[in-house]
């Protein structure tokens, strides 16, 4: 198990707002989801913290909490007309899933930062141990 080197909800809660988990003075992204090399403040390297797939699968675990499970209990949506429910269902979860990736990936990093985890610890990965 991982030791926690750096204080856990401070980097993460640093990360969910896309700041830099080291200061939390400097931005996280420069694009979307592409984590800057350096921070702007502190210099900390923050891409050497790998994110890999987990954001993602977070992100369509809550969705699918937020959004797919409730639908299963309202009979109004499956008893609607698909030609209004549809376009306002994949709206509302393509707004939802946008807005939720990228703090995730920001929480990821900053959780990443705390535990002390870098892609130098790649050969810890059993997927890359397997091939």
């Amino acid at each position: 198990m991982a030791e926690i080197v750096h204080p856990l909800m401070r980097s993460v809660s640093r990360g969910l707002r896309h700041k830099c988990p080291a200061c939390g003075q400097s931005r996280l992204f420069w694009r979307f989801l592409k984590v800057v090399d350096r921070c702007e403040r502190c210099d900390h390297s923050l891409a050497q913290y790998p994110a890999d797939d987990g954001p993602a699968y977070l992100t369509i675990l809550l969705v699918g909490h937020l959004v797919v499970a409730p639908l299963l209990l309202f009979p109004i949506v499956w008893e609607s007309d698909p030609r209004w429910s549809l376009p306002i269902l994949l709206t509302s979860m393509l707004v939802i899933t946008l807005s939720l990736l990228p703090r995730i990936k920001g929480g990821w990093v900053g959780l990443m930062y705390a535990l002390g985890v870098s892609d130098r610890d790649q050969h810890l990965h059993t997927a890359d141990a397997a091939d």
